[in-house]
């Protein structure tokens, strides 16, 4: 897995290129981008919170990023490989691979080599009264069965370019959601993680080292790695920095505390730490993000 750090600040980017190209359905025609522009309708859409979906095939120099999405974004690779900013980081997406990026952080990815890559996605909304798709124990990168998203894309693609009905349209968003959430939200098996990320997420202002976390877990600290690298494709440390950034991203975009207080609120006594490990994973300072909307 090929893996590149920010060394600088990011930057809004949208450059599709001439060869790359698409199928998207939206649930309104509220975004006035060129890229959206004709494409069909589903208002079902907007019951689960889904801005748009759609298919894409990107040659270079296709690049997209987005410093401060608003919702939440998932993203399966069908064919080829390309790069997506995750954690703070450039890492390879390949066929049978997806990954899931919660709100308030940046989003970003990348076509490389001159081999195709076809990609599916769905875009939530950000609501400050609901719950976002991802989970705490949501993975950053995992397997995935992209045909089955792929085909429900496809056919809402088909249905709302004909105006189908209501009945039908519905039965296309429901899968599509579906698929979505089965990858973000996936942890049906080993209670043992969840209960672990339950008690951090509640309490980011302590100290957790490794051998707290495995005590909590009631197993070593090796297994505890095992589990977090197979369940969420983090190591436990990255995890729990993860949820740190998330929170802190998400305060400095809905909040008027001082930078100081969110760095306390997150588990850093020392808010030039703090901002030194912000900007490692989301490219920039907390001041800097501060100012940015999506």
């Amino acid at each position: 897995m090929s893996i590149k750090h920010i060394h600088e600040n990011i930057r809004e980017k949208h450059i599709l290129g001439a060869s790359t190209r698409s199928v998207v359905v939206r649930a309104d025609d509220s975004d006035s981008r060129n890229w959206l522009a004709g494409s069909p309708i589903c208002s079902d859409l907007t019951d689960y919170r889904i801005s748009h979906c759609g298919i894409m095939v990107a040659f270079p120099p296709f690049e997209i990023v987005r410093v401060n999405l608003s919702g939440t974004f998932f993203f399966g690779c069908i064919e080829g490989e390309g790069q997506v900013l995750i954690d703070g980081e450039w890492r390879t997406v390949s066929a049978g691979q997806a990954c899931v990026q919660p709100p308030f952080i940046p989003n970003a990815l990348k076509a490389r080599g001159r081999k195709a890559w076809k990609f599916c996605w769905v875009r939530y909304q950000g609501s400050p009264n609901t719950q976002p798709l991802v989970s705490l124990y949501a993975p950053a990168i995992g397997k995935f069965d992209t045909s089955p998203l792929q085909s429900a894309i496809e056919g809402l693609y088909a249905e709302a370019s004909e105006a189908a009905s209501h009945h039908v349209l519905r039965k296309w968003t429901d899968l599509v959601h579906s698929y979505a959430l089965s990858f973000a939200q996936p942890f049906r098996g080993d209670g043992r993680l969840l209960k672990v990320w339950q008690i951090v997420e509640n309490r980011l202002n302590e100290e957790w080292s490794l051998e707290r976390l495995a005590q909590i877990a009631c197993i070593s600290k090796e297994h505890l790695r095992r589990l977090c690298s197979s369940s969420l494709g983090r190591t436990p440390t990255q995890h729990l920095t993860f949820l740190r950034m998330r929170y802190a991203a998400e305060l400095l975009a809905t909040t008027d505390q001082k930078i100081a207080q969110i760095a306390q609120e997150v588990g850093y006594a020392n808010q030039f730490t703090f901002s030194d490990a912000f900007q490692r994973w989301l490219g920039c300072r907390p001041s800097a993000y501060r100012g940015r909307g999506e």
